[in-house]
């Protein structure tokens, strides 16, 4: 029998966080002589709601009927409902802004603005960015960083406050397939992935600062590059900014597709288990085959400078691979192969464990490492050849699911281009569209390019998206094993 009480509780304290951050851009409203109601009211409905919940729990806790407080655990029924119910939760409260101030008045657009925003896909129904309210804007913005690591994790942090045990939670809300403990208290885990996430995010802030950003872009565009989410401030997106800027930009993109269990050993300087992990290499690898080959089309096809060929290369790998989404270039416009190869990259991902979304660079390493030794058991069918990553043997169950996750991904993406198509969309643009939406880039090919955006699309196309981008970001599986009749058995 699945549990509510935990579930509701965690959903509680959830939403309070959420109202909370709300009001942190009152600030930013008062200063640039916005009205700061909107941001307040959406704040003030949240935390009542929370509260109201809370209540609600606290009400039935007093029934003799349910379980003890000592029984209140999260299973793994009730860790994946609270994700899915927690995404609904925030995504429902987190489009109040845009309703109270009339920025997105329809509720179509203000949900998918949100869920962009919460899954870091950076896919906006926004055409003019730069007139709208400041506060309004860092609201956008800040809803990338709460996706981006998951706030489940921080609410993790303090589930030692509520008596109810997380591991369950966190792997059901972690990015990737893999959730290397960093110390064997879930909590604690939790607050140093915190910890590295909010220290990379001010260092940002600050080096942005100092290279001539604003303030408030700076503390924007912070937000939005560590959670791998891609919202600006700016219609030209990092291509308003300066060169100096736009590298700063790809050094802080690069770390945030780094998976935080490496940063954590990087900051111990435990040099010898970071250089272990072969997906670090892949991922440093192909960042710079990538940009080293994109440079020289470039530079040869657009007859461009090589400091700007080199720039704009590095920008668009790094930031597709990251599924950042910024765009310092329009590289649909360089050629067919590069644009074929951007394409690509919008399946790729960074590292697991990081804050971007893709395949993942790990579930690509098993399919092509166990495909490669395929060969070798046909010329050997009586050796034992284990799959090795990072030194150590990847368990068969292992690469069962990543090979499961691969044909799911691959059937969703199939599926769901001609759902576009069938709702009125070109081939490119509804295989683009998908490919963005499903691996939480941003930006796609087609009518939704680096230089388009999504308001065009009909209603049925938005909230289509939008279940898209939340079965993306909580990779398929938390999602969808709520649509099986197994999920559901009282045993």
């Amino acid at each position: 029998m699945i549990n509510f009480w935990p579930i509701a509780r965690v959903i509680s304290v959830l939403l309070l966080i959420i109202g909370l951050l709300m009001w942190t851009g009152i600030p930013f409203s008062a200063y640039y002589g916005e009205s700061v109601l909107p941001l307040a009211y959406a704040g003030l409905t949240t935390v009542a709601a929370a509260g109201l919940l809370w209540l609600i729990t606290q009400r039935t806790r007093r029934d003799d009927s349910l379980p003890r407080p000592a029984d209140a655990t999260i299973r793994k029924r009730e860790g994946y409902l609270i994700v899915a119910l927690s995404w609904m939760a925030m995504v429902s409260f987190g489009m109040l802004p845009y309703l109270y101030s009339g920025m997105l008045p329809d509720v179509t657009d203000a949900l998918f603005e949100t869920v962009s925003g919460m899954t870091t896909t950076g896919a906006s129904v926004l055409t003019d960015i730069e007139v709208q309210p400041r506060g309004l804007l860092y609201w956008r913005s800040l809803t990338q960083w709460i996706g981006g690591m998951g706030i489940i994790v921080l609410t993790v942090a303090i589930f030692p406050l509520l008596g109810i045990g997380g591991i369950e939670l966190f792997a059901a809300e972690a990015p990737g397939p893999t959730s290397d403990k960093l110390h064997p208290r879930i909590s604690e885990t939790a607050k140093r992935l915190w910890f590295i996430y909010v220290g990379l995010t001010v260092a940002e802030g600050i080096v942005l600062w100092v290279a001539g950003m604003s303030p408030y872009e700076a503390v924007n565009h912070a937000l939005t590059t560590m959670a791998t989410g891609g919202f600006s401030t700016r219609n030209a997106s990092a291509a308003a900014f300066s060169p100096l800027i736009q590298y700063i930009i790809v050094i802080f993109m690069f770390l945030a597709g780094v998976n935080y269990t490496v940063l954590y050993l990087s900051l111990k300087r435990r040099w010898t288990d970071v250089w272990q992990s072969d997906e670090l290499k892949a991922y440093i690898s192909l960042v710079v085959v990538l940009t080293l080959f994109f440079t020289a089309r470039i530079c040869y096809l657009k007859e461009l400078p090589l400091e700007q060929s080199f720039r704009d290369s590095v920008f668009q790998v790094v930031s597709l691979i990251t599924t950042t989404g910024f765009v310092s270039a329009d590289y649909t416009s360089w050629a067919p192969s590069l644009t074929m190869i951007c394409f690509v990259l919008l399946f790729l991902g960074a590292c697991a464990g990081s804050t971007s979304g893709g395949i993942k660079i790990i579930r690509n390493l098993v399919f092509f490492k166990n495909s490669y030794l395929e060969f070798k058991r046909i010329v050997h069918p009586q050796a034992i050849i284990p799959l090795r990553l990072n030194g150590q043997v990847v368990p068969g169950r292992v690469i069962t699911h990543i090979f499961n996750f691969l044909l799911l991904y691959l059937i969703l993406f199939v599926v769901g281009s001609v759902v576009l198509s069938m709702l009125g969309l070109d081939f490119v643009t509804a295989i683009g569209a998908m490919a963005t939406s499903l691996g939480n880039v941003g930006p796609g090919i087609g009518e939704v390019g680096p230089v388009n955006n999504f308001a065009w699309l009909s209603a049925p196309v938005k909230l289509f998206l939008s279940f898209v981008m939340i079965v993306g970001r909580l990779e398929i599986f938390t999602v969808l094993v709520l649509f099986t009749p197994y999920f559901w058995r009282l045993n």
